[in-house]
């Protein structure tokens, strides 16, 4: 009796259940976004990585009709007028396929207003920040918890990244990508291996290889080894994060040596070789619209610079942002003032080329 009074009570409210088809097409329609955005890094992905973070070769990239330009045309004329903030990060997954780890290098490339030059920005992975979420942490897990599991997300880890990294610098982050270090393998052999010049002798403590101080090119397996070492560094974490700098300054150069930003067969593999191991974000500052701002820079030299920091928190490994020059260096980061900033302190600047 009970199981037809039930049966009859589904028949009788059966008409007056929503319809599933707005929400399945609203869900439809996310999955159709989310895969145009894919395909929008898989062929914007490299050209950000690779021509924002440092703005060097910008001399190439001028069109000589620029209305007939592909990578101009169907954008709004003009280009931003105000300084401009791109965020790179490295992400050490140990593999090719997720779950995605921590974010190993952090940069943000800052371009100027007066279009002087670009500064590269290393945020140590180890500073104690505020992650939504998670609480008090360093700053590499911002990129852990936005990723989340059971299935680790580019797209997820890179947004709370930049949330976290916006409200400790208190500029607004305009464009970024993230790159995997196998993709970033996939693309060191796209360019046939990349010259980097180190000042000290690195002792890889995964694979015992030795990069010697000096000159050396290095394959897509060499330059992720070296992107991956901190321990018996001098300087640990942020050894690495100047190698990091003088690795991408490498690889630009090796770029526009072999004329990749030029020669649409060469760029277009070099398109294609990160695959699924890197993704862009451009919703704030359309790709096609940062590259418009390149050409403007007077100097494709660009500046290596570190967010300054103190001494370990309460002996552990965080570190704090330091009490006196920290905040004197995010104002002139806030304001655009970092030509005087670095002209009043030449002995932070770092060596990338």
């Amino acid at each position: 009796m009970i199981e037809d009074d039930l049966r009859a009570a589904f028949v009788r409210h059966e008409p007056l259940t929503p319809s599933t088809g707005p929400l399945r097409a609203a869900i439809d329609r996310l999955a159709a976004a989310r895969r145009r955005r894919r395909q929008r890094f898989q062929a914007a992905g490299v050209t950000l990585a690779l021509i924002a973070a440092l703005g060097v070769g910008v001399p190439q990239l001028r069109p000589d009709r620029p209305a007939e330009d592909p990578l101009l045309s169907g954008q709004p004329a003009g280009s931003p007028t105000g300084s401009l903030n791109v965020l790179l990060v490295g992400v050490d997954g140990f593999g090719e396929e997720p779950p995605y780890r921590l974010a190993d290098s952090i940069l943000l490339v800052h371009i100027p207003a007066d279009r002087s030059r670009p500064y590269l920005i290393s945020l140590p992975r180890d500073l104690e920040v505020s992650i939504p979420g998670r609480g008090i942490d360093k700053l590499n897990s911002a990129f852990y918890t936005g990723a989340a599991e059971p299935r680790p997300d580019l797209d997820a880890g890179y947004d709370l990244t930049r949330r976290v990294v916006a409200d400790l610098t208190g500029v607004r982050v305009d464009a970024g990508a993230v790159l995997t270090f196998a993709g970033l393998r996939r693309i060191t052999e796209a360019v046939d291996g990349v010259d980097v010049c180190l000042p000290n002798e690195v002792r890889s403590w995964h694979s015992r290889r030795v990069f010697p101080a000096g000159c050396q090119r290095l394959d897509g397996a060499a330059s992720v080894d070296l992107l991956r070492q901190r321990r018996y560094l001098p300087d640990g974490a942020f050894d690495r994060d100047r190698n990091a700098q003088v690795y991408v300054a490498g690889l630009i150069q090796r770029a526009v040596a072999q004329d990749v930003l030029t020669n649409p067969v060469r760029l277009a593999a070099l398109l294609s070789a990160a695959g699924k191991g890197l993704t862009v974000d451009d919703d704030g500052l359309p790709l096609t619209r940062l590259v418009a701002v390149l050409p403007e820079l007077k100097s494709v030299d660009p500046v290596g610079l570190s967010l300054p920091v103190g001494p370990a928190a309460d002996n552990s490994s965080r570190l704090r942002l330091d009490p006196k020059q920290g905040p004197v260096f995010l104002a002139a980061l806030g304001e655009d003032r970092l030509a005087e900033w670095v002209a009043q302190h030449p002995e932070q600047v770092n060596r990338v080329r």
